[in-house]
């Protein structure tokens, strides 16, 4: 009888990853000669750890095909990291024990860099410890840090909310100016990576409208420097728009702002960049201004997603499974760009070890010479990810979104402790 296959959800979760959670479950009852029963892990890998498996046959295929439209992490999500096999057999013993217990012999795990270790991880248990699994990793990231890939699906969706936002509110600025707010900040997610806060550039109509500085997490920040900037910028338009990546940071490397340390899981939770940089430009300048922080929204806008990057998550899931059938493990779908003009990709693969905890910033020569700008190549490369709508069925004015029933297996194995030491 083919073994059963596993999918679960890790990390920060995006506005499209659930349209890749629908693409491996169409995909796996597509091929019912090689896999048997479809579940889903409760929150990412530590579902695996406590048996808390979904069993997606008592779910409505209505509710699980409406998971493409839908966002958040329709299985929940985690950060939490596996352990050196060798330093803590512990929790690999409890995945075979799990993994057997539920005849599973497929994994595939939906997340970023982090998550791509992870799978490795698992994938290595073959020959660790001699149970027969394959674990293959499905890419997601807003923070579009992924190596390899052209772009990270999740990024697209977030990338177009952000330009969007950024338009809407350079309007209301302008409107008031001359008396009122000169400066507005906004905050976007942005780890180490500065791809979101660069996606603010293309709200701009055309050359120096709306009139912008983006501060990139790979550019070291230079108080004075950027506060000579803010004020010739002003003279010349009256206002200016501060975008600023969450990750910022100073000459020596450190965070310019943190929100606070979860020393449990080893993450830091980034954030307060923009009122720390609003007290900075109020005591030097003087001018009235606001800010805001996007934080989950932007990961989260399904009403406003890139058509492109809805496509690129749900081709990935269903690769995934088909690399699989096709004889392939340990690997990671990637999308190639054949062209910009117009919008032509497909879809590759690479092993999971090219991939795994390794982050993609952005390169030199996408930011501007003088470190507040992207460049026209920079450009090119973002906009054909925002093209094209996918909204989601509206119902009295709101959207309407799927939520699964959530009936777990019943667990076969002994109750066990996470320890993540």
């Amino acid at each position: 009888m083919p073994k059963n296959a596993l999918y679960a959800q890790s990390g920060g979760v995006t506005a499209v990853i659930n349209a890749s959670a629908w693409g491996v479950i169409e995909a796996v009852r597509a091929h019912p000669a090689h896999f048997g029963t479809c579940y889903a892990a409760r929150d990412g890998i530590l579902g695996v750890l406590n048996e808390e498996i979904f069993d997606l046959d008592q779910e409505d295929p209505l509710t699980l095909a409406a998971l493409r439209h839908t966002p958040g992490g329709a299985f929940g999500s985690c950060r939490f990291d596996l352990g050196d096999p060798e330093r803590d057999p512990r929790q690999y013993e409890r995945l075979v024990e799990v993994f057997r217990a539920h005849d599973i012999g497929f994994f595939f795990y939906n997340g970023g860099g982090g998550s791509m270790d992870t799978a490795l991880k698992v994938a290595r248990i073959s020959d660790l410890m001699g149970y027969p699994i394959t674990a293959v990793g499905v890419p997601k990231t807003i923070d579009n840090d992924l190596d390899a890939t052209d772009t990270s699906p999740g990024f697209g969706s977030a990338a177009k909310f952000i330009a969007t936002v950024v338009r809407e509110a350079s309007l209301d600025v302008e409107s008031m100016h001359t008396s009122s707010t000169k400066v507005f900040i906004l905050e976007v997610m942005g780890r180490h990576a500065g791809w979101l806060a660069a996606a603010a550039s293309l709200a701009q109509e055309y050359d120096g409208q709306p009139p912008m500085l983006i501060l990139f997490a790979e550019v070291p920040f230079d108080e004075a420097d950027f506060l000579n900037n803010l004020q010739l910028v002003i003279e010349r338009y009256g206002y200016c728009v501060v975008v600023v990546s969450e990750g910022l940071k100073h000459a020596d490397g450190s965070l310019f702002a943190v929100a606070q340390s979860h020393d449990v899981y080893a993450y830091t939770q980034l954030g307060g960049a923009a009122p720390r940089l609003a007290e900075m430009i109020k005591r030097g300048t003087g001018y009235k201004l606001h800010w805001s922080v996007v934080d989950y929204i932007q990961r989260a806008a399904r009403h406003l997603v890139s058509r492109a990057d809805v496509q690129q998550a749900y081709a990935v899931g269903k690769a995934a499974v088909e690399g699989v059938v096709a004889g392939y493990h340990s690997f990671m779908p990637v999308i190639l760009r054949q062209s910009s003009v117009p919008y032509r990709w497909t879809i590759s693969r690479v092993p999971l070890e090219r991939v795994a905890n390794i982050e993609r910033g952005m390169p030199p020569e996408f930011i501007a010479p003088d470190g507040y700008g992207i460049t026209q190549a920079c450009r090119d490369y973002l906009r054909p990810l925002i093209e094209g709508e996918d909204y989601p069925p509206f119902e009295h004015g709101l959207p309407c979104y799927s939520r699964i029933r959530g009936m777990l297996l019943p667990k076969r194995c002994p109750e066990f402790t996470v320890n993540d030491d």
